[in-house]
C-alpha cells in the first residue's frame, strides 16, 4: 500500500461510489484502462486490488501514482494501444468532456477484447432536477456558459442523453447499455412527488416517452453506464 494521498478530479463522492460500483461487478486479474486518469486516484485502486492497470491522459505530468504508467493521449485521435489489449476500460467524469463520441467509442471498441466492458461515469442530464434546471436556465446540471478561451480539457461541453449514448456504442459494435446510478437527489425526489401524474400521463401519451422517464434517470445524480463490446 501507498501512503501518498491522491486527489481525485470529480465532484465529491464520486470516485467512492463508483468504485463501490464498479468492484461489485469486476474481479481481478484483468486488464484495464483508466481513461482521463488524471492524478491517478482511481488507478491507484484498481492497483492495489490487483487488477492489471494502465493510464492515460491529456496530461500524463499531472499523473501521480508512479507504479502505473500514464500514456498521453488525445480523445479525438487513435489512441496509442494495439487492438484487443484490454479487458476493461474505465472512464469516470470523462465523456462530457469531449466533442467525437464516434472516435472516442471506435478506439474504446478497438482496444477491448470481444466481450469486453467498458464503464463511463458521467452527470445525468436526465434528472428532474436538471429538467427544471434547463427550463429555467439553459443549462443541464452540471453544466454552465463555457470560458471559450479556456482550452484545458476541464469545461463540461457534451451534454447526451442514455438514447444518444446507447446510438453511438451500438454503432461501434457494444450492446446497449446496463444503467445504474450513484445515488439519488433529494430535489429529484420531492419533483417526482409533485409531478407523477404529469409524467405518468405524459408517458403513456408519446409512444417512447417511458425511455428517458425510468426511475433512475428521474432521479440518479450521475449515471454509471456499463458497454459491452457484442
Amino acid at each position: 500500500m501507498f501512503n501518498e494521498e491522491i486527489r481525485a478530479i470529480a465532484m465529491p463522492g464520486t470516485h467512492k461510489r463508483f468504485a463501490e460500483y464498479f468492484f461489485s461487478r469486476e474481479k481481478p486479474p484483468l486488464k484495464v484502462l483508466d481513461i482521463g486518469a488524471g492524478y491517478g486516484a482511481f488507478s491507484r485502486q484498481l492497483y492495489e486490488r490487483g487488477f492489471s492497470v494502465e493510464a492515460c491522459d491529456l496530461f500524463p505530468e499531472h499523473f501521480h501514482f508512479h507504479p502505473v504508467r500514464c500514456h498521453q493521449i488525445n480523445l479525438l485521435e487513435k489512441f496509442p494501444f494495439p487492438d484487443k489489449s484490454f479487458d476493461l476500460a474505465v472512464a469516470i467524469e470523462v465523456s462530457e468532456h469531449i466533442t467525437d463520441h464516434e472516435m472516442f467509442f471506435s478506439e474504446v471498441a478497438r482496444i477491448l477484447v470481444p466481450g469486453g466492458r467498458f464503464y463511463i461515469s458521467t452527470p445525468n442530464i436526465l434528472s428532474l432536477k436538471s429538467r427544471f434546471r434547463f427550463l429555467f436556465t439553459g443549462y443541464f446540471y452540471s453544466f454552465s456558459k463555457l470560458n471559450y478561451d479556456l482550452h484545458d480539457g476541464l469545461q463540461h461541453i457534451a451534454s447526451l442523453t442514455l438514447d444518444q449514448y446507447n446510438n453511438v456504442a451500438v454503432s461501434h459494435h457494444f450492446l446497449t447499455a446496463q444503467v445504474n446510478i450513484d445515488k439519488r437527489q433529494k430535489t429529484s425526489v420531492w419533483l417526482k412527488i409533485f409531478l407523477f401524474p404529469l409524467i405518468f400521463s405524459f408517458t403513456k401519451l408519446w409512444e417512447t416517452g417511458g425511455f428517458h422517464n425510468q426511475n433512475s434517470l428521474l432521479l440518479g445524480r450521475l449515471l454509471f453506464l456499463c458497454f459491452e463490446k457484442s
